[in-house]
């Protein structure tokens, strides 16, 4: 696919031009629906027939546990050893989704990598990893729910970053905060950066308080927030319960969600390819 990387200088991309597209997956605060979306879009990924590389960097590991990869021999926290670090084609391992999708898994020793005590975050490790990656149609990172240093190297090897809301009253800060983020590591790490757009997640067609919140992250960031929003589905948990993606679980609600996870891919790959916005206007 090319030659060797350049060397990098800080706040400067030089990858290669056709390298494995990087897309984090980032929020706040836990429990919105971060590892869903990820999870979704690996689903979708597959469903294509994309090559698709989860990479579970949340110390609580719920991408890991439910994609369940076979004979795990290292995790993200082998990745981000500054000494020795491991060789990503040697830490991916097959998921229990099948070939398609592959995990780098994580592991609660991730933790002590989101508050470094030496004050030395190895911001360009998870980049240096991922820049070994070749046989890969799509790169996912699973982020963890807080804007440390995890998030941080996550953004500095990602094309670009996915936002996940609810919602709720604190929907408008935290998608501001997180676009804060995603700015920043751009300026500082990664000018090849740059945000997606905002997933509305759990969405109740019947609730007001949901209509009035969906239309004020619309009314502060209309071209980001995508449509469709995704809707409140029991089949959603169940199939992660069953260690399943969304897309084979047999019920009316999950090919509903299903087809809103194809369209998010859809977005994602063609503003890869400069075909298509990276997310359009939600409908009011």
């Amino acid at each position: 696919m090319g030659s060797a990387l350049r060397t990098e200088t800080p706040g400067v991309s030089s990858w290669e031009t056709h390298r494995v597209p990087v897309v984090s997956v980032l929020s706040l605060k836990g429990g919105v629906g971060k590892t869903t979306v990820t999870l979704g879009l690996a689903g979708a990924a597959a469903a294509q027939k994309l090559r698709c590389v989860v990479v579970d960097l949340d110390p609580q590991a719920n991408a890991t546990t439910v994609l369940a990869p076979d004979g795990v021999q290292f995790t993200a926290n082998d990745i981000l050893t500054g000494d020795r670090p491991v060789a990503i084609g040697d830490a991916l391992a097959v998921s229990g989704w099948g070939e398609p999708v592959r995990v780098l898994a994580g592991e609660p020793a991730l933790e002590r990598r989101n508050h470094p005590p030496d004050g030395h975050p190895g911001r360009h490790h998870v980049r240096a990893a991922l820049a070994g990656l070749r046989d890969a149609d799509l790169v996912l990172i699973d982020c963890p729910p807080s804007l440390a240093e995890l998030t941080r190297n996550a953004l500095a090897a990602s094309d670009t970053a996915l936002i996940v809301t609810e919602a709720t009253a604190f929907a408008l800060a935290g998608a501001q905060q997180a676009l804060d983020a995603v700015d920043a590591v751009r300026s500082a790490h990664n000018l090849r950066l740059r945000p997606a757009g905002i997933v509305v997640n759990r969405f109740r067609v019947g609730a007001a308080e949901h209509r009035f919140r969906l239309d004020e992250l619309i009314a502060a960031y209309r071209d980001l927030v995508i449509d469709p929003v995704l809707p409140e589905r029991s089949a959603v948990t169940r199939a992660q319960g069953a260690g399943v993606p969304i897309q084979r679980w047999p019920s009316p609600g999950a090919r509903e969600v299903s087809r809103v996870f194809a369209g998010y891919l859809t977005l994602l790959t063609t503003a890869r390819t400069g075909a298509g916005p990276f997310s359009k206007g939600a409908s009011r």
